[in-house]
């Protein structure tokens, strides 16, 4: 084995089958009991970005007069955008590198669901080749994958007669909509950058805008693409993830672009 699988791979399969044989023997409630339990240890490094995140958006606008003072000049742009971070108690890059290791996490973890549910063999032998020795299923023991109206180990789909093509089934869908809404938690932030871009030489500040509204639409609509090939305990465990993901958005951040329509239909009256 890789060291990925050694060390990061291969525990995830480990707590995933715990919960498993924890939960009642249901795959659907493992992946999702072991999702929130993966979200709550990793949430320590995934708060000190969601702060700064949080900090960035509040200065923004101070930001914005120094990149019109210094317009032009990149060189005392940058030395004052240090030397305001220094004066506000701000790293720009506090918890970056947590929050990259967070990703490395979750992709291992979206492995073990493409490395057991997702290549069409048998999800018990696939499992037992990562499975520590007391957790391993016996010979004749099958793995229970049946969650509500889906079998883990097939795409979430649904075939409508008439239409020659699949469409998204519901957890799917849901985890699609539900990255959307966090994408327009984000939204306030990123157009403020995007008025910073426009006073800035250079089109390097547009592009990164650029991307990062494209991102808004773009991540939902490949999470529907890509999910559709794939089991739909990838699309369970992708629901829980962008839900819990959302969740702490809220909290750390408001509502952002949504407050406005939520207040409209009396639905948010005050944000912490």
């Amino acid at each position: 084995m890789s060291p990925f699988t050694t060390f990061l791979t291969q525990p995830l399969a480990n707590g995933l089958i715990l919960f498993y044989k924890v939960l009642g023997s249901n795959l659907g409630l493992a992946i999702i009991g072991f999702s929130l339990f993966l979200r709550f240890i990793l949430n320590p490094l995934t708060k000190p970005y969601m702060e700064s995140m949080k900090k960035m958006k509040e200065l923004a606008p101070q930001l914005e007069k120094l990149k019109s003072k210094h317009k032009g000049d990149r060189v005392k742009l940058a030395q004052a955008q240090a030397d305001f971070y220094k004066e506000k108690g701000i790293n720009p890059g506090a918890g970056c590198l947590p929050y990259l290791l967070q990703i490395v996490v979750l992709i291992a973890f979206f492995n073990v669901f493409t490395i057991t549910l997702s290549n069409g063999k048998d999800p018990t032998e696939n499992f037992n080749k990562l499975l520590y020795a007391p957790l391993r299923f016996s010979e004749g023991q099958s793995l229970n994958t049946k969650f509500l109206y889906i079998d883990t180990t097939r795409p979430d789909v649904i075939n409508v007669p008439g239409i020659p093509f699949a469409l998204p089934g519901p957890i799917l869908f849901l985890a699609a909509f539900i990255q959307l809404i966090s994408a327009k938690i984000m939204a306030p932030l990123t157009q403020v950058e995007g008025k910073i871009a426009k006073k800035t030489e250079g089109g390097a500040d547009d592009m990164q805008v650029a991307m990062q509204q494209s991102m808004v639409y773009t991540f939902p609509a490949l999470t529907l693409l890509i999910g559709m090939k794939f089991a739909s305990g990838l699309a369970l465990y992708w629901l829980v993830f962008s839900a819990s993901q959302a969740f702490q958005q809220v909290k750390t951040q408001g509502w952002g672009s949504l407050s406005p329509w939520l207040k409209r239909f009396n639905l948010l009256k005050s944000e912490t």
